[in-house]
């Protein structure tokens, strides 16, 4: 039921003045826009918060979401400025803390080159023999998975100032630390995690979404079998069937140690996704250019492409353009871009190469 106030409640005068003055202006930002941006903040502010011991974390390893920070809603400059501003002060301090988490900047747009399956075989086979060439690395007891990129993800599709503009993560240096049988790591992210780095130890079973080394090892490295798990353990996940199947894949390319018949196998998999194609030219999040594999978010309008060096056919980095406009996205816009710079085994949580009883 609805309470309404009686006249004795208000004066004759206050109510008639009310009923002539126009009804108050909205706020420059909607309310839902309001609601959007403090959750982020509040989302900022609690992943930095000072902590005794940091809490495991559900998925070791998993890299951000593929569609980060307030996707599609648009916010002033000057609220957008200010929410990085008081996150800042917010997570100055002692240890356990983390520096002011850098603002965005503008997403760098490119040429998008449209993409072919005619070299689709013959690339999938040059990139499967390059897996199985190399020495593999086998992690031991007590040894760790290291792996260091260079990343970038995207904050914010666009704004009120200019809603053709994305806005980006600066790149960034990520190293993640992961013990083969997936129960204890580190995620060191300076400027995005907490100063000196987070635990990844978790109690939970690995699977497709969460790998680990021991957990690959036992998956069928027949393509058409190793495809079908990869379908129904992403079933009711992303935005379709295939680019969840497609993007599984990336994620164990850039944040894993995967057997090298495996490898092999998987790129032999995906390569049956249907839409899958060729991108002939790309460049991963170190500047350097490779040929890529590559499938179109048909929801989000981005092509995530991943991209291997031209002669060797390793295995470079990724970087997702949007190909058609799309949470106010203009085609070109780079949203997320990654370079694995180093992947290699050591002897201990948070040891990096070249220090004492690195394995390589």
């Amino acid at each position: 039921m609805i309470r309404r106030k009686s006249r004795r409640e208000e004066s004759l005068d206050h109510a008639e003045l009310a009923r002539l003055l126009p009804a108050p202006g909205d706020p420059h930002l909607s309310l839902d826009r309001h609601l959007l941006l403090e959750e982020h903040l509040m989302n900022e502010i609690r992943s930095t918060a000072t902590v005794p011991a940091p809490a495991p974390v559900p998925a070791p390893s998993r890299r951000p979401a593929r569609r980060l920070l307030l996707i599609g809603v648009p916010v002033t400059a000057a609220a957008l400025a200010g929410a990085f501003a008081f996150a800042g002060l917010t997570n100055s301090g002692g240890g356990g803390t983390t520096a002011a988490t850098p603002p965005p900047v503008a997403a760098p747009v490119v040429r998008v080159e449209p993409g072919s399956t005619a070299r689709l075989a013959s690339t999938v086979e040059h990139i499967a023999a390059a897996a199985t060439a190399g020495k593999t690395l086998e992690p031991g007891p007590g040894q760790y998975i290291y792996i260091k990129s260079e990343v970038s993800y995207l904050s914010v599709s666009h704004t009120d100032a200019d809603d053709s503009k994305a806005m980006v993560q600066p790149l960034h240096i990520r190293e993640v630390w992961n013990s083969p049988d997936g129960k204890q790591g580190w995620l060191d992210e300076p400027g995005y995690q907490p100063k000196g780095g987070i635990t990844l130890d978790t109690d939970a079973e690995s699977s497709l979404s969460g790998a680990s080394y021991d957990y690959l090892k036992t998956l069928p490295t027949d393509p058409d079998a190793l495809l079908e798990k990869i379908y129904k353990e992403t079933e009711g996940q992303g935005n379709s069937p295939d680019q969840e199947a497609f993007a599984t894949v990336g994620d164990l390319l850039d944040e894993e140690l995967v057997p090298a018949k495996l490898s092999a196998a998987l790129y032999r998999a995906a390569a049956k996704i249907p839409g899958v194609m060729v991108v002939k030219h790309a460049k991963d999040a170190a500047g350097r250019e490779g040929i890529a594999l590559a499938h179109v978010d048909q929801k989000g309008g981005d092509r995530t492409e991943w991209i291997f060096d031209p002669k060797t056919y390793a295995y470079l980095g990724s970087r997702a353009v949007q190909v058609r406009q799309a949470d106010g996205i203009r085609p070109g816009t780079v949203i997320n871009r990654t370079a694995v710079l180093e992947r290699t085994v050591v002897d201990a949580q948070e040891q990096r190469p070249g220090a004492q009883g690195t394995r390589a």
